[in-house]
């Protein structure tokens, strides 16, 4: 609904509490890192990132928001591994 309407400072206040509520889940993270990504609040969807990574470090999608995050920060060396790895995961992300 919110990333929809684009309204992702909304979204975010919103799945802070829930990732405070239950930090082990890494579903409220990836949302939550994507609504920071969307808002360029990057160093926040970057740590949201990472913590997932740190949790399951073969989610796919993770790395390829970490490698656009990364891009977007102007770390270009460092998205590119984070890209790389995206699409060893799951090639159609190279598509």
């Amino acid at each position: 609904m919110f990333f929809d309407a684009k309204e992702y400072v909304t979204a975010a206040g919103i799945l802070t509490g829930l990732v405070e509520e239950e930090p082990g889940q890494v579903a409220p993270r990836l949302l939550l890192a994507r609504a920071y990504y969307h808002s360029a609040q990057l160093r926040r969807a970057e740590a949201e990132l990472r913590a997932v990574l740190e949790r399951d470090p073969v989610e796919a999608y993770a790395r390829l928001m970490l490698g656009r995050t990364l891009e977007r920060q102007g770390r270009a060396a460092e998205a590119a591994r984070e890209l790389r790895l995206a699409v060893a995961m799951n090639p159609e992300f190279g598509a």
